[in-house]
């Protein structure tokens, strides 16, 4: 029961019963109202500016959950990239080298994506630097893995076409049933016949009479068949594929066309004495790359291991060219 309220009234000096006006009853009340209100919201706002609201709270949860895979996935990628520089050293130091291929440049192997504005989008978030790093790394490893399959991929071909590469490869003598002592001169730097100065010796002399068979080393195709009164006079150059040609030089007689396809063991040519030459001989030469190499350890089918260290023996003792 609601409690009444009396006024004191000078007119009749007595007490009456006091009764709001509807306007003053509804003011209050909205007054009151009013004042719940801004005190409710007034808690609630500092509730959720302290505490978050439930929707805040589970935000901020799933922010920190995803960070935590971020820095998960960096890790993982960061042994891919150890495991992926494992491979690729294999690949450039072992599967590579077997069949004699050239290693992959650095540069191509770790070339990455170009572009200032690839990751601008990323831009303008709390996290921008985190979402970055992590989608750059996977864009490298995406690229050295594209590197690698293609690498791989050739290493497949190279072992498939392996037999094919160890028939083209030179390894035998050009003149047959040659004592090894009849090399007259090795290769390195030797004094040359005519000028009397060290010089290098880019190939291997074989003394042999004038005619005397010679022979290709491997399987290829006729490059050159030049014939000249000067250097290497009369000469053949095979190429065999695989970066290696090898060079008949000071022939009397070629057996062979340009573009004509050879193999090893057959007959391509005869001893002479053209060219810049001070007796008839056979002048050969291995080159791999445009480069050339040393012939003697391309005679493994021909050679035993004695008769191997032999030759090296001999090839240190200083001696004039026959050219």
């Amino acid at each position: 029961m609601s409690r009444k309220e009396y006024i004191y009234n000078p007119q009749t000096l007595d007490y009456e019963e006091y009764k709001p006006s509807k306007g003053k009853i509804y003011g209050r009340l909205f007054l009151f109202v009013l004042t719940a209100g801004l005190l409710g919201f007034g808690v609630v706002s500092l509730i959720q500016n302290i505490v978050g609201s439930p929707k805040e709270r589970m935000l901020t949860r799933e922010i920190e959950f995803m960070k935590l895979q971020y820095d998960i996935i960096n890790d993982k990628m960061q042994d891919i990239d150890v495991l992926l520089s494992e491979m690729q050293d294999r690949d450039d130091n072992i599967y590579r080298m077997i069949f004699e291929a050239d290693p992959i440049p650095a540069s191509v192997r770790k070339a990455g994506y170009g572009g200032s504005n690839r990751y601008e989008a990323l831009n303008g978030y709390d996290n921008s630097a985190l979402v970055k790093e992590t989608v750059k790394k996977i864009d490298i490893i995406e690229s050295q893995l594209g590197v690698q399959s293609k690498s791989f991929d050739e290493v497949y071909n190279m072992a498939k076409n392996k037999a094919k590469m160890l028939s083209c490869i030179p390894a035998i003598m050009p003149v047959k049933d040659v004592d090894i002592y009849r090399i007259s001169s090795h290769f390195g730097h030797r004094t040359d016949p005519f000028y009397k100065v060290q010089k290098m010796h880019s190939g291997i002399d074989f003394s042999a009479p004038m005619g005397t068979h010679v022979f290709c080393t491997g399987d290829g195709v006729v490059e050159k068949v030049i014939k000249g009164n000067s250097g290497y006079g009369n000469n053949i150059i095979v190429n065999h594929g695989y970066g290696y040609k090898t060079r008949y030089a000071h022939l009397s007689k070629a057996h062979v066309k340009v573009g004509q396809k050879v193999h090893r063991g057959e007959f391509i040519a005869e001893v002479g004495n053209s060219g810049k030459s001070t007796a008839p001989h056979l002048h050969y030469e291995v080159i791999k790359s445009d480069k050339a190499i040393n012939p003697v350890n391309f005679f493994f089918n021909d050679l035993t291991p004695e008769e191997y260290e032999k030759i090296l023996e001999l090839s240190e003792i200083p001696s004039m060219t026959m050219d």
